[in-house]
């Protein structure tokens, strides 16, 4: 881009993404359109074949027990009484991927209610069908959802964007990064949960920089 941009790497079975999943809109509503969102698709875990143990869903649990307290999004632990879950985020992620063909801020809804289905809702978001379902309830007809969430095309999409992810040294997410435009190079936003009130004012600072410049 050669306008001031952010980019946001996340992945929607990433319990701290969902924790951030109101700054992020909070950034959207405070900068927008001046300040458009690049979403990239982090892939936390894609490509996961063997379900979880006791050891994964106790730290997992501990995960979602930090993310609640540090942002207050609700989570419900109903998922814990799940057996044998193999824990893919590659399927969500491709989901993000094929709404984001349609517009950035359909793929940042597209994030946003992924995040709320699994972790609010304790829905199978590595289930095809489910994944159709929320697609369908973001205005995307079911039978071309299928055909694009299952084309070469879609899959190859996905991860590209985690190949991006890795060569750029994002290895946690949230991360947000903010571009100037141009040759101006990335600066640092957040590597990590942070709240609203923290990050918003640290933007408008650099955004005020980036127009005085």
């Amino acid at each position: 881009m050669h306008k001031p941009h952010l980019v946001y790497f996340a992945d929607p079975m990433c319990s701290w993404c969902w924790g951030f999943s109101p700054v992020i809109e909070a950034i959207a509503e405070r900068f927008a359109p001046s300040l458009p969102i690049r979403l990239i698709l982090g892939g936390l875990r894609p490509g996961t074949t063997d379900p979880m143990d006791e050891a994964s869903r106790a730290s997992v649990r501990e995960h979602w027990e930090h993310v609640h307290a540090a942002s207050g999004q609700p989570f419900d632990m109903g998922f814990f009484a799940r057996t044998r879950f193999v824990y893919d985020t590659e399927p969500a992620c491709r989901t993000v991927v094929v709404l984001r063909r349609r517009g950035m801020a359909d793929a940042l809804a597209a994030l946003r209610r992924i995040h709320a289905a699994f972790y609010a809702e304790n829905r199978d978001v590595t289930d095809r069908d489910t994944l159709t379902e929320i697609a369908a309830e973001l205005g995307v007809d079911p039978a071309e959802f299928r055909d694009e969430f299952d084309s070469e095309a879609a899959t190859r999409e996905t991860w590209a964007d985690f190949a991006i992810t890795q060569r750029a040294g994002i290895n946690g997410f949230p991360t947000l990064i903010a571009g100037g435009g141009g040759d101006a190079g990335y600066a640092m936003v957040t590597h990590g949960f942070q709240p609203a009130e923290r990050v918003v004012p640290a933007l408008e600072s650099w955004f005020a920089s980036q127009r005085a410049a």
